[in-house]
């Protein structure tokens, strides 16, 4: 019999600094910096492509600042859902806020699932080059009335199963009590450290300054191309930044959340953006940059670091760090699979969400219907390009979780002022705005901007449509009446 939401098993408080840095970083690191540093060289046409990284890395310390306050300040399970909920009003507006968070998570996440395990399929094609064959491809379009034309991209290759498989094997690995998940998320820790270091050493050790830092005519000029191209260079950069938030979404589960959240959070930052622009310098004094520009514009063969492997130490190099890439993605995943699923679980025990959500396990007390679900959907999301997988799942999370919630700390400090916050902003509200600045560049300057705008544009107003009818049926807000008692959110 499954308990009630009452009776139901609580969380265990479980994870130290350690442990969240871990998670954090495998989280950030996972395969994005491995398979995305063609696209970054390519989008700014040249070596000078560091500058996204440098500038990626300050737009996510300037947002790590919003978490880092916002998570020590509510430190319970959910992160932005709380987050949202709470600034802005957890009876009115902040109750349809929050829940159009959770509604696009039910799409962000999955993407964010999809993308690590397509880029492990994708660096295994260095070991089996016939996972690149491609059985199937198309392009669905729809005209959307006044948003324009909506296209979807899919295709079915060997690297798609593969991608599916390893969603799958995460989802399994995870089904077992979080104490247990921190031994394994220290375990992977130490191998992306290890993978990173060894790349690093190589390449400092193999080092040519001319091939590095040999750059194109008008490298730096600042004409309409240099603006797009950085607005694409730093969409990549910013996801593959992203996910030192991902112990926002443990709050439920960390030891002392009003230090651990913050410390984790700026800690995992500064110690990625050091490693990526490390890793990054020490391809491009290896590598050709225009043979990284190659593989990127054929969409095929982006291994660069296999590549550079090979070029320094020989083939047996380059099917080691092959191998340790492809568990490093995999880290990615379990750790994506890990955070997300306690979001829709603090909804539903909210009841702002569907109240399956809410169940906990009761013998290893973790939220598993939650974790399915968000795992099913990212074998969905499988099936879709990498480019796209990426590009949708940034824009969605910009629109309508990231911009909001810099926003709405801003709100917060004006509202509540007396909220007892272990954590306060470095020189508020600077970064806040900055973030904002920022998100909204990345959003206009890029070719073809609208097409993953429209994307939000269609969660966003099919949310909002669901969201009304539920309160309309509940009598919630903004459709006025009494509020339901707990009892009868279950029951609805």
């Amino acid at each position: 019999m499954q308990p009630t939401l009452q009776s139901a098993p609580k969380l265990i408080r479980g994870i130290g600094l350690g442990t969240a840095t871990a998670l954090n970083m495998i989280d950030m690191i996972g395969v994005g910096p491995f398979i995305t540093m063609p696209l970054v060289v390519a989008a700014m046409g040249g070596p000078q492509a560091l500058l996204g990284w440098i500038v990626g890395a300050l737009l996510a310390i300037c947002d790590g600042l919003v978490w880092a306050e916002l998570g020590a300040a509510m430190p319970g399970s959910g992160g932005s859902y709380v987050y949202l909920r709470e600034i802005y009003g957890p009876q009115r507006l902040g109750k349809l806020v929050s829940f159009l968070f959770i509604w696009q998570l039910s799409f962000s996440a999955p993407l964010s699932i999809a993308s690590g395990a397509l880029g492990f399929a994708k660096y295994t094609a260095y070991l089996l080059p016939s996972l690149e064959t491609q059985y199937a491809a198309r392009i669905w379009s729809l005209q959307v009335p006044l948003l324009g034309t909506l296209q979807v991209g899919w295709v079915i290759a060997g690297t798609t199963f593969l991608a599916i498989a390893i969603v799958i094997i995460a989802a399994l690995l995870l089904y077992r009590r979080i104490t247990q998940i921190g031994l394994i998320s220290k375990f992977l820790w130490v191998i992306v450290m290890g993978t990173i270091g060894w790349i690093i050493f190589a390449g400092l050790t193999h080092f040519d300054r001319g091939r590095a830092f040999t750059l194109p005519p008008g490298a730096f000029s600042l004409d309409r191309n240099f603006v797009l191209g950085l607005g694409s260079a730093m969409l990549i950069a910013t996801y593959d930044y992203w996910g030192a938030y991902n112990v926002c979404f443990l709050g439920g589960e960390l030891k002392e959340p009003g230090k651990t959240i913050p410390r984790a959070v700026l800690l995992s930052i500064l110690l990625v953006a050091g490693l990526y622009l490390l890793m990054n310098l020490s391809v491009l004094g290896v590598v050709d940059w225009h043979e990284v520009m190659a593989a990127a514009q054929s969409n095929n063969k982006l291994y660069v670091f296999s590549t550079f492997m090979q070029r320094i130490y020989g083939p047996w190099a380059a099917n080691l760090v092959t191998a340790l890439i492809m568990l490093t993605a995999f880290a990615s995943v379990f750790s994506l699979v890990l955070g997300y699923s306690r979001v829709p679980y603090a909804a539903a025990l909210d009841g702002n969400y569907f109240k399956v959500f809410a169940r906990v396990h009761p013998v290893h007390h973790f939220p598993h219907v939650s974790l399915l679900a968000l795992a099913g959907a990212g074998v969905l999301f499988c099936f879709f390009p990498l480019a796209d997988v990426i590009s949708a799942l940034v824009v969605i999370r910009i629109l309508l979780q990231f911009i909001v919630q810099a926003v709405g700390l801003i709100v917060l400090r004006i509202r509540r002022p007396e909220l007892p916050r272990p954590f306060r902003m470095w020189l508020y509200p600077i970064p806040a705005v900055l973030a904002i600045v920022g998100f909204c560049y990345i959003l206009i300057a890029r070719h073809n901007f609208l097409k993953e705008i429209r994307y939000a544009a269609v969660i966003l107003i099919a949310g909002l449509i669901l969201y009304m009818a539920r309160a309309r049926r509940n009598r919630e807000w903004p459709f006025g009446g009494p509020l339901l008692s707990p009892a009868e959110i279950q029951a609805s």
